[in-house]
Protein backbone atom coordinates (compact mmCIF):
# COMPACT_ATOMS: atom_id res chain seq x y z
CA UNK A 1 0.00 0.00 0.00
CA UNK A 2 1.66 3.04 -1.53
CA UNK A 3 1.42 6.14 1.19
CA UNK A 4 2.69 9.81 -0.29
CA UNK A 5 2.76 13.06 1.33
CA UNK A 6 0.58 15.41 -0.03
CA UNK A 7 1.56 19.27 0.57
CA UNK A 8 -2.08 20.01 -0.41
CA UNK A 9 -2.96 18.50 3.32
CA UNK A 10 0.32 18.34 4.68
CA UNK A 11 0.26 14.37 6.06
CA UNK A 12 0.81 11.49 4.58
CA UNK A 13 -1.98 9.70 2.14
CA UNK A 14 -2.82 6.10 1.34
CA UNK A 15 -2.98 6.64 -2.69
CA UNK A 16 -5.80 5.54 -4.32
CA UNK A 17 -5.55 6.27 -7.98
CA UNK A 18 -8.74 7.40 -9.88
CA UNK A 19 -8.64 4.46 -12.43
CA UNK A 20 -7.31 1.25 -10.90
CA UNK A 21 -4.16 0.26 -11.62
CA UNK A 22 -3.89 3.43 -13.75
CA UNK A 23 -1.92 7.16 -13.04
CA UNK A 24 -2.21 10.30 -14.23
CA UNK A 25 0.60 12.75 -13.59
CA UNK A 26 1.02 15.79 -14.83
CA UNK A 27 5.36 17.54 -13.90
CA UNK A 28 5.99 21.03 -15.08
CA UNK A 29 8.87 20.94 -16.79
CA UNK A 30 11.41 23.64 -17.83
CA UNK A 31 11.30 27.19 -19.68
CA UNK A 32 13.66 26.31 -22.56
CA UNK A 33 15.51 29.45 -22.85
CA UNK A 34 18.76 27.77 -21.35
CA UNK A 35 20.44 24.91 -20.51
CA UNK A 36 18.63 23.22 -17.41
CA UNK A 37 21.09 23.26 -14.51
CA UNK A 38 21.32 20.91 -11.53
CA UNK A 39 18.28 21.83 -9.64
CA UNK A 40 15.90 21.01 -12.76
CA UNK A 41 17.54 17.91 -13.22
CA UNK A 42 16.71 17.18 -9.44
CA UNK A 43 13.08 17.55 -9.95
CA UNK A 44 13.09 15.72 -13.47
CA UNK A 45 15.11 13.11 -12.06
CA UNK A 46 12.83 12.69 -8.58
CA UNK A 47 9.55 12.15 -10.72
CA UNK A 48 10.75 9.65 -13.29
CA UNK A 49 12.03 7.61 -10.00
CA UNK A 50 8.48 7.90 -8.52
CA UNK A 51 7.25 6.89 -12.35
CA UNK A 52 9.36 3.92 -12.02
CA UNK A 53 8.41 2.70 -8.79
CA UNK A 54 4.60 3.13 -9.54
CA UNK A 55 5.58 0.90 -12.85
CA UNK A 56 7.05 -1.40 -10.76
CA UNK A 57 4.49 -2.05 -8.70
CA UNK A 58 2.29 -2.57 -11.59
CA UNK A 59 0.47 1.01 -12.38
CA UNK A 60 0.38 2.23 -15.83
CA UNK A 61 1.32 5.29 -15.74
CA UNK A 62 0.08 8.40 -18.05
CA UNK A 63 3.15 10.73 -17.27
CA UNK A 64 2.74 14.20 -18.72
CA UNK A 65 5.54 17.28 -18.71
CA UNK A 66 5.13 20.56 -20.69
CA UNK A 67 7.55 22.77 -22.35
CA UNK A 68 7.01 26.73 -21.46
CA UNK A 69 8.20 27.46 -24.94
CA UNK A 70 7.16 31.21 -24.91
CA UNK A 71 7.86 33.74 -21.84
CA UNK A 72 9.77 36.95 -21.12
CA UNK A 73 12.95 34.99 -20.54
CA UNK A 74 12.95 33.47 -23.97
CA UNK A 75 11.62 36.77 -25.48
CA UNK A 76 14.63 38.56 -23.69
CA UNK A 77 17.00 35.54 -24.80
CA UNK A 78 15.71 35.78 -28.72
CA UNK A 79 16.61 39.06 -28.85
CA UNK A 80 19.72 39.26 -27.21
CA UNK A 81 21.32 36.72 -30.12
CA UNK A 82 18.68 37.63 -32.85
CA UNK A 83 16.85 34.94 -33.45
CA UNK A 84 12.98 34.29 -32.97
CA UNK A 85 11.71 32.38 -30.02
CA UNK A 86 10.63 29.32 -32.19
CA UNK A 87 14.24 29.28 -32.95
CA UNK A 88 15.56 29.21 -29.36
CA UNK A 89 12.56 26.75 -28.21
CA UNK A 90 14.00 24.39 -30.65
CA UNK A 91 17.82 24.25 -29.76
CA UNK A 92 16.66 24.02 -25.78
CA UNK A 93 14.40 21.16 -26.24
CA UNK A 94 16.43 19.50 -27.94
CA UNK A 95 19.19 19.99 -25.68
CA UNK A 96 16.92 19.23 -22.84
CA UNK A 97 15.99 15.66 -23.99
CA UNK A 98 19.86 14.81 -25.14
CA UNK A 99 20.56 15.71 -21.20
CA UNK A 100 18.16 14.03 -19.84
CA UNK A 101 18.57 10.90 -22.10
CA UNK A 102 22.22 10.78 -20.85
CA UNK A 103 20.69 10.83 -17.12
CA UNK A 104 18.47 7.92 -18.17
CA UNK A 105 15.38 9.35 -17.49
CA UNK A 106 12.30 7.93 -19.15
CA UNK A 107 10.52 10.03 -22.26
CA UNK A 108 7.45 11.28 -20.97
CA UNK A 109 4.29 9.97 -22.23
CA UNK A 110 3.18 13.70 -23.57
CA UNK A 111 5.99 17.04 -23.78
CA UNK A 112 3.28 19.52 -24.59
CA UNK A 113 4.43 23.01 -25.49
CA UNK A 114 2.68 26.45 -24.99
CA UNK A 115 2.87 27.64 -28.46
CA UNK A 116 1.03 23.93 -30.05
CA UNK A 117 -2.21 24.82 -27.67
CA UNK A 118 -2.65 28.38 -28.05
CA UNK A 119 -6.32 28.12 -29.60
CA UNK A 120 -6.92 25.98 -26.58
CA UNK A 121 -5.41 28.56 -23.76
CA UNK A 122 -7.47 31.32 -25.57
CA UNK A 123 -11.05 29.01 -24.95
CA UNK A 124 -9.97 28.66 -21.42
CA UNK A 125 -9.16 32.46 -21.11
CA UNK A 126 -12.80 33.08 -21.95
CA UNK A 127 -14.44 30.79 -20.15
CA UNK A 128 -12.78 32.69 -16.91
CA UNK A 129 -13.60 35.78 -18.55
CA UNK A 130 -17.31 34.31 -19.16
CA UNK A 131 -17.39 33.00 -15.05
CA UNK A 132 -16.36 36.68 -14.53
CA UNK A 133 -13.08 35.09 -12.55
CA UNK A 134 -10.87 37.31 -15.17
CA UNK A 135 -11.08 40.55 -16.70
CA UNK A 136 -9.65 42.44 -19.51
CA UNK A 137 -7.68 45.74 -19.75
CA UNK A 138 -5.85 47.28 -22.86
CA UNK A 139 -5.61 43.66 -24.03
CA UNK A 140 -3.81 42.31 -21.06
CA UNK A 141 -6.21 39.54 -19.21
CA UNK A 142 -6.11 38.94 -15.15
CA UNK A 143 -7.51 37.01 -13.20
CA UNK A 144 -9.34 38.04 -9.82
CA UNK A 145 -7.41 35.50 -7.31
CA UNK A 146 -9.37 37.10 -3.99
CA UNK A 147 -12.46 35.66 -6.46
CA UNK A 148 -11.33 31.81 -5.53
CA UNK A 149 -12.53 30.81 -1.71
CA UNK A 150 -9.46 28.44 -1.50
CA UNK A 151 -6.61 30.42 -3.05
CA UNK A 152 -3.45 30.21 -0.74
CA UNK A 153 -4.61 26.81 0.60
CA UNK A 154 -2.14 24.51 -1.33
CA UNK A 155 0.79 26.65 0.22
CA UNK A 156 -0.95 27.67 3.59
CA UNK A 157 -0.85 31.32 3.31
CA UNK A 158 -4.00 33.89 4.35
CA UNK A 159 -4.85 35.97 0.90
CA UNK A 160 -4.68 38.92 3.27
CA UNK A 161 -0.71 38.01 4.06
CA UNK A 162 -0.03 37.22 0.37
CA UNK A 163 2.78 39.53 -0.87
CA UNK A 164 1.64 41.72 -3.70
CA UNK A 165 1.85 40.30 -7.08
CA UNK A 166 0.99 36.91 -7.29
CA UNK A 167 2.70 36.58 -10.92
CA UNK A 168 6.23 35.98 -11.21
CA UNK A 169 6.52 38.24 -13.92
CA UNK A 170 5.45 41.57 -12.48
CA UNK A 171 6.00 45.18 -12.90
CA UNK A 172 4.94 48.77 -11.71
CA UNK A 173 2.84 49.37 -14.89
CA UNK A 174 1.39 45.89 -14.51
CA UNK A 175 0.10 46.43 -10.81
CA UNK A 176 -1.59 49.56 -11.58
CA UNK A 177 -3.72 48.00 -14.28
CA UNK A 178 -4.87 45.02 -11.64
CA UNK A 179 -8.03 45.62 -9.88
CA UNK A 180 -6.04 43.93 -6.27
CA UNK A 181 -2.69 43.47 -6.46
CA UNK A 182 -2.79 39.26 -6.02
CA UNK A 183 -4.20 39.28 -9.25
CA UNK A 184 -2.07 37.56 -11.96
CA UNK A 185 -1.96 37.55 -15.70
CA UNK A 186 -4.06 35.15 -17.77
CA UNK A 187 -2.87 36.48 -20.96
CA UNK A 188 0.08 39.42 -21.94
CA UNK A 189 -0.60 42.50 -24.51
CA UNK A 190 2.26 42.19 -26.96
CA UNK A 191 4.65 44.89 -27.11
CA UNK A 192 6.05 46.02 -30.51
CA UNK A 193 8.18 43.14 -32.54
CA UNK A 194 7.39 40.42 -29.53
CA UNK A 195 5.84 37.24 -30.61
CA UNK A 196 2.06 37.35 -30.59
CA UNK A 197 -0.98 35.39 -31.17
CA UNK A 198 -4.67 37.20 -31.92
CA UNK A 199 -7.29 36.73 -29.32
CA UNK A 200 -11.22 38.27 -28.78
CA UNK A 201 -9.19 40.68 -26.36
CA UNK A 202 -6.13 41.63 -28.09
CA UNK A 203 -2.95 40.23 -29.92
CA UNK A 204 -0.57 38.88 -26.99
CA UNK A 205 1.16 35.45 -25.48
CA UNK A 206 -0.19 33.54 -22.42
CA UNK A 207 0.94 34.19 -19.14
CA UNK A 208 3.14 31.42 -17.26
CA UNK A 209 0.39 29.91 -15.24
CA UNK A 210 -2.50 29.28 -17.61
CA UNK A 211 -0.60 27.26 -20.13
CA UNK A 212 -0.22 24.40 -17.48
CA UNK A 213 -3.59 24.57 -16.04
CA UNK A 214 -4.47 23.87 -20.15
CA UNK A 215 -1.93 21.23 -20.87
CA UNK A 216 -2.45 18.96 -17.50
CA UNK A 217 -6.47 19.21 -18.01
CA UNK A 218 -6.19 18.29 -21.92
CA UNK A 219 -4.09 15.20 -21.96
CA UNK A 220 -5.62 14.33 -18.23
CA UNK A 221 -9.02 15.25 -17.37
CA UNK A 222 -10.19 17.87 -15.60
CA UNK A 223 -9.23 15.54 -12.33
CA UNK A 224 -6.13 13.72 -12.20
CA UNK A 225 -4.14 12.31 -9.83
CA UNK A 226 -0.92 13.40 -9.32
CA UNK A 227 0.86 16.72 -9.67
CA UNK A 228 4.52 17.70 -9.45
CA UNK A 229 7.20 19.66 -9.24
CA UNK A 230 9.91 21.75 -7.52
CA UNK A 231 9.07 23.21 -4.14
CA UNK A 232 9.45 26.87 -5.34
CA UNK A 233 6.72 26.31 -7.56
CA UNK A 234 4.08 25.68 -4.55
CA UNK A 235 3.59 29.87 -4.69
CA UNK A 236 2.19 31.62 -6.52
CA UNK A 237 2.52 28.65 -9.88
CA UNK A 238 0.44 25.94 -8.64
CA UNK A 239 -1.43 27.93 -6.10
CA UNK A 240 -2.73 29.95 -9.76
CA UNK A 241 -3.40 26.59 -11.60
CA UNK A 242 -5.56 25.75 -8.68
CA UNK A 243 -7.47 28.55 -8.83
CA UNK A 244 -7.75 28.57 -12.82
CA UNK A 245 -8.37 25.33 -13.66
CA UNK A 246 -11.16 25.09 -10.64
CA UNK A 247 -12.93 28.24 -11.10
CA UNK A 248 -13.51 27.07 -14.91
CA UNK A 249 -14.37 23.28 -14.43
CA UNK A 250 -16.27 23.36 -10.75
CA UNK A 251 -14.10 19.87 -9.85
CA UNK A 252 -11.47 19.22 -7.97
CA UNK A 253 -7.97 20.15 -9.99
CA UNK A 254 -5.24 17.37 -9.08
CA UNK A 255 -5.99 15.03 -6.09
CA UNK A 256 -2.41 14.29 -4.54
CA UNK A 257 0.47 17.56 -4.61
CA UNK A 258 4.06 16.38 -4.72
CA UNK A 259 6.73 18.59 -4.35
CA UNK A 260 10.89 17.68 -4.45
CA UNK A 261 13.37 19.52 -2.55
CA UNK A 262 15.94 21.91 -3.06
CA UNK A 263 19.62 21.48 -4.69
CA UNK A 264 22.44 23.14 -2.85
CA UNK A 265 26.00 23.51 -3.63
CA UNK A 266 29.18 23.50 -1.88
CA UNK A 267 30.28 22.51 2.08
CA UNK A 268 28.22 25.55 2.84
CA UNK A 269 24.89 24.52 1.28
CA UNK A 270 24.65 27.67 -0.97
CA UNK A 271 21.88 28.51 -2.90
CA UNK A 272 23.06 28.14 -6.37
CA UNK A 273 22.96 31.21 -8.91
CA UNK A 274 24.61 32.64 -11.30
CA UNK A 275 25.71 35.76 -9.20
CA UNK A 276 27.66 33.19 -6.61
CA UNK A 277 29.77 31.76 -9.59
CA UNK A 278 28.21 28.14 -8.44
CA UNK A 279 25.87 27.58 -11.49
CA UNK A 280 26.07 24.15 -12.65
CA UNK A 281 24.18 23.25 -15.81
CA UNK A 282 23.56 19.66 -16.59
CA UNK A 283 25.01 20.41 -19.93
CA UNK A 284 28.37 21.03 -19.11
CA UNK A 285 28.61 18.78 -16.47
CA UNK A 286 27.80 15.62 -17.72
CA UNK A 287 31.17 16.49 -20.15
CA UNK A 288 33.12 16.18 -16.87
CA UNK A 289 31.22 13.56 -14.81
CA UNK A 290 29.54 10.02 -15.94
CA UNK A 291 26.21 10.87 -16.23
CA UNK A 292 25.17 7.89 -14.39
CA UNK A 293 26.94 9.51 -11.28
CA UNK A 294 24.32 12.45 -10.53
CA UNK A 295 21.59 10.15 -11.25
CA UNK A 296 22.57 8.11 -8.55
CA UNK A 297 23.38 11.12 -6.65
CA UNK A 298 19.61 12.39 -6.79
CA UNK A 299 17.80 9.29 -7.18
CA UNK A 300 18.95 7.70 -4.08
CA UNK A 301 17.29 10.74 -1.80
CA UNK A 302 14.30 10.90 -0.52
CA UNK A 303 12.61 13.18 -3.18
CA UNK A 304 11.13 15.76 -0.41
CA UNK A 305 14.80 16.39 1.49
CA UNK A 306 17.55 18.54 0.05
CA UNK A 307 20.48 17.69 -1.92
CA UNK A 308 23.97 19.01 -1.05
CA UNK A 309 26.06 18.78 -4.23
CA UNK A 310 29.70 18.69 -3.38
CA UNK A 311 32.53 16.84 -4.81
CA UNK A 312 32.84 14.84 -2.16
CA UNK A 313 28.68 13.51 -2.55
CA UNK A 314 29.62 12.57 -5.99
CA UNK A 315 32.47 10.45 -5.33
CA UNK A 316 30.29 8.74 -2.96
CA UNK A 317 27.85 8.17 -5.30
CA UNK A 318 30.75 7.21 -8.01
CA UNK A 319 31.57 4.72 -5.68
CA UNK A 320 28.62 3.32 -4.51
CA UNK A 321 27.55 2.92 -7.72
CA UNK A 322 30.32 1.02 -8.76
CA UNK A 323 29.97 -1.70 -5.80
CA UNK A 324 26.19 -2.33 -7.33
CA UNK A 325 27.83 -2.76 -10.56
CA UNK A 326 30.67 -4.61 -9.37
CA UNK A 327 28.16 -7.29 -7.78
CA UNK A 328 25.39 -7.93 -10.79
CA UNK A 329 29.06 -8.02 -13.00
CA UNK A 330 30.28 -10.98 -10.55
CA UNK A 331 27.25 -12.59 -10.42
CA UNK A 332 26.42 -12.94 -13.76
CA UNK A 333 30.37 -14.12 -14.17
CA UNK A 334 29.47 -17.17 -12.29
CA UNK A 335 26.98 -18.51 -15.03
CA UNK A 336 30.61 -19.83 -16.78
CA UNK A 337 31.00 -22.48 -13.91
CA UNK A 338 26.86 -22.36 -12.55
CA UNK A 339 26.10 -26.54 -12.46
CA UNK A 340 25.17 -26.71 -9.03
CA UNK A 341 21.87 -27.29 -7.23
CA UNK A 342 19.80 -24.11 -6.45
CA UNK A 343 20.43 -22.46 -2.45
CA UNK A 344 16.49 -22.46 -0.76
CA UNK A 345 18.16 -20.31 1.80
CA UNK A 346 19.16 -17.98 -0.71
CA UNK A 347 15.88 -17.56 -2.34
CA UNK A 348 14.30 -16.89 1.29
CA UNK A 349 16.79 -14.10 1.56
CA UNK A 350 16.32 -13.16 -1.41
CA UNK A 351 12.24 -12.95 -0.80
CA UNK A 352 12.85 -11.19 2.33
CA UNK A 353 15.18 -8.21 0.58
CA UNK A 354 12.60 -7.65 -1.79
CA UNK A 355 9.76 -7.16 0.46
CA UNK A 356 12.03 -4.67 3.01
CA UNK A 357 12.47 -2.50 -0.31
CA UNK A 358 8.74 -2.54 -1.13
CA UNK A 359 8.19 -1.28 2.61
CA UNK A 360 10.44 1.43 2.52
CA UNK A 361 9.38 2.75 -1.33
CA UNK A 362 5.91 2.51 -0.29
CA UNK A 363 6.35 4.77 2.69
CA UNK A 364 6.61 8.08 0.36
CA UNK A 365 8.78 6.74 -1.91
CA UNK A 366 11.40 6.62 1.25
CA UNK A 367 14.79 6.39 -2.09
CA UNK A 368 17.53 6.24 0.81
CA UNK A 369 15.88 3.29 3.05
CA UNK A 370 15.47 1.87 -0.40
CA UNK A 371 18.49 1.84 -1.88
CA UNK A 372 20.16 0.73 1.74
CA UNK A 373 17.86 -2.59 0.40
CA UNK A 374 19.77 -2.68 -2.58
CA UNK A 375 22.91 -2.67 -1.02
CA UNK A 376 22.09 -5.29 1.34
CA UNK A 377 20.74 -7.63 -1.94
CA UNK A 378 24.14 -6.63 -3.61
CA UNK A 379 25.92 -8.22 -0.79
CA UNK A 380 23.69 -11.53 -0.76
CA UNK A 381 24.73 -11.77 -4.57
CA UNK A 382 28.63 -11.25 -3.72
CA UNK A 383 28.02 -14.04 -0.67
CA UNK A 384 26.17 -16.25 -3.06
CA UNK A 385 29.17 -15.34 -5.92
CA UNK A 386 31.53 -16.58 -4.16
CA UNK A 387 30.21 -19.99 -3.46
CA UNK A 388 31.90 -23.08 -4.75
CA UNK A 389 28.80 -24.18 -6.65
CA UNK A 390 26.39 -22.22 -8.18
CA UNK A 391 23.05 -22.62 -9.52
CA UNK A 392 22.15 -21.08 -13.15
CA UNK A 393 18.88 -20.59 -12.35
CA UNK A 394 19.17 -19.20 -9.46
CA UNK A 395 21.31 -16.60 -10.90
CA UNK A 396 19.22 -15.65 -13.40
CA UNK A 397 16.34 -15.16 -10.36
CA UNK A 398 18.76 -13.23 -8.35
CA UNK A 399 19.67 -11.09 -11.36
CA UNK A 400 16.65 -10.31 -12.55
CA UNK A 401 15.58 -9.26 -8.70
CA UNK A 402 18.22 -7.26 -8.42
CA UNK A 403 18.45 -5.23 -11.51
CA UNK A 404 14.22 -4.55 -11.64
CA UNK A 405 15.10 -2.48 -8.28
CA UNK A 406 18.10 -0.95 -9.29
CA UNK A 407 16.08 0.23 -12.38
CA UNK A 408 13.73 2.52 -10.33
CA UNK A 409 17.04 4.17 -9.43
CA UNK A 410 18.30 4.64 -12.83
CA UNK A 411 21.32 2.53 -12.99
CA UNK A 412 22.15 0.88 -15.63
CA UNK A 413 23.60 -2.83 -15.31
CA UNK A 414 25.60 -4.94 -17.82
CA UNK A 415 27.73 -8.11 -17.68
CA UNK A 416 30.06 -7.35 -20.47
CA UNK A 417 32.69 -5.96 -18.77
CA UNK A 418 34.90 -9.48 -19.41
CA UNK A 419 33.07 -9.53 -23.09
CA UNK A 420 35.24 -10.47 -26.04
CA UNK A 421 39.18 -9.03 -24.37
CA UNK A 422 42.08 -6.95 -26.31
CA UNK A 423 44.60 -10.10 -27.08
CA UNK A 424 47.41 -8.50 -25.27
CA UNK A 425 45.78 -7.67 -22.09
CA UNK A 426 43.87 -11.42 -21.86
CA UNK A 427 48.13 -12.85 -22.57
CA UNK A 428 49.22 -10.15 -19.60
CA UNK A 429 46.60 -11.40 -17.55
CA UNK A 430 47.32 -15.31 -18.01
CA UNK A 431 51.01 -14.30 -17.41
CA UNK A 432 50.46 -12.94 -13.63
CA UNK A 433 48.14 -15.83 -13.32
CA UNK A 434 51.39 -17.93 -14.01
CA UNK A 435 53.47 -15.92 -12.07
CA UNK A 436 50.72 -16.46 -9.09
CA UNK A 437 51.12 -19.93 -9.23
CA UNK A 438 54.32 -20.13 -9.23
CA UNK A 439 54.86 -17.76 -6.29
CA UNK A 440 56.78 -15.52 -8.18
CA UNK A 441 55.47 -12.63 -6.26
CA UNK A 442 57.75 -9.85 -8.12
CA UNK A 443 56.89 -10.89 -11.66
CA UNK A 444 53.22 -10.58 -10.76
CA UNK A 445 52.96 -7.74 -9.16
CA UNK A 446 54.94 -5.75 -11.96
CA UNK A 447 52.31 -7.27 -14.41
CA UNK A 448 49.48 -6.15 -12.14
CA UNK A 449 51.55 -2.52 -12.51
CA UNK A 450 51.55 -2.55 -16.14
CA UNK A 451 47.93 -3.24 -16.44
CA UNK A 452 47.33 -0.71 -13.98
CA UNK A 453 48.86 2.07 -15.91
CA UNK A 454 47.51 0.69 -18.92
CA UNK A 455 44.01 1.33 -17.28
CA UNK A 456 42.93 -2.41 -16.09
CA UNK A 457 41.80 -3.50 -13.11
CA UNK A 458 42.11 -6.79 -11.82
CA UNK A 459 39.87 -8.27 -9.56
CA UNK A 460 41.04 -11.98 -8.44
CA UNK A 461 37.84 -14.07 -7.31
CA UNK A 462 38.27 -17.77 -6.00
CA UNK A 463 37.13 -18.47 -9.96
CA UNK A 464 39.83 -16.88 -11.51
CA UNK A 465 41.00 -13.41 -12.52
CA UNK A 466 38.99 -11.48 -13.72
CA UNK A 467 39.82 -7.76 -15.19
CA UNK A 468 37.93 -4.36 -16.47
CA UNK A 469 38.68 -1.12 -18.04
CA UNK A 470 39.07 1.92 -15.09
CA UNK A 471 36.08 3.86 -16.65
CA UNK A 472 33.20 1.01 -17.04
Amino acid sequence: MIKLYNTMTRSKEVFKPLVDQQVSMYVCGPTVYNYIHIGNARSVIAFDTIRRYLEYRGYQVRFVSNFTDVDDKMIKAAQAENITVPELAERYIAAFKEDVQALNVEPATVNPRATENITDIIAFVADLIEKDYAYVVEGNVYYRARRFKNYGALSHQNIDELEQGASQHINDEETMQKEDPIDFALWKAAKPGEIAWKAPWGKGRPGWHIECSVMSTKYLGDTFDIHGGGEDLQFPHHENEIAQSEARTGVQFARYWMHNGFVTVGDDNEKMSKSLGNFVTVHDLIKQVNPQVLRFLMSTTQYRKPIQYTETSLQDAKNNLEKLQNAYVNLNYRLQTANGAADPAVDQQAAALQADFVAAMDDDFNAQNGITVVYEFARLINVYSEQATVNHEQIARLAKQFAEMAAIFGIELATATEAPADEKIEALVKQRDAARAARDFETSDRLRDQLKEMGIILEDTPQGTRWRKKDE
